[in-house]
């Protein structure tokens, strides 16, 4: 009979990473983040735990999108009222909320249950170069998202 592999819960170590978008194709950029938060990367995977490591993306207002995204790609949101929908175009939302672009396509590529939230919670996302985490000593993670580009 297979088992499940179940790493032992006091080995488990979390790093900290730091992520730069600038210049970063946005779906690809998501993928890579969501495989680091899931933990998929390491060889203690295990589908039904939290495995993975901390992510901070940096600069999150110069991530890119190919083709026509920037003015076509819509984002929506209801406040839960009748006739409550919202929707705002990419360019429009990388002015007001840059961070959220990120937050959400990260989210889309994450579990749906209560894995999934906890995961997303391992997401920090920064507009800026700045951010508040420097205690934790992030490692740099350099990720292409442009084919034949080094």
């Amino acid at each position: 009979m297979e088992k499940t592999y179940l790493p032992p819960i006091d080995s488990l170590e979390r790093n900290w990473y730091i992520v730069d978008a600038e210049n970063q194709r946005l779906g690809r950029l998501a993928s890579e983040i969501a495989t680091i938060l899931r933990g998929k990367n390491k060889p203690t995977f295990t589908p039904h735990m939290d495995t993975g490591d901390f992510v901070i993306v940096v600069n999150a207002e110069k991530v890119l999108v190919t083709g026509k995204k920037r003015t076509q790609k819509l984002y929506r949101r209801h406040s839960g009222r009748p006739g409550g929908m919202k929707t705002e175009t990419f360019a429009k939302l990388q002015v007001r909320l840059p961070e959220r672009i990120i937050e959400r396509a990260v989210k889309g590529m994450l579990p749906k249950n209560s894995l999934g939230a906890k995961l997303f919670t391992k997401l920090k996302v920064y507009a800026g170069d700045n951010h508040p985490h420097s205690a934790q000593k992030p490692q740099t993670l350099t990720i292409n998202t442009i084919p034949g580009e080094n």
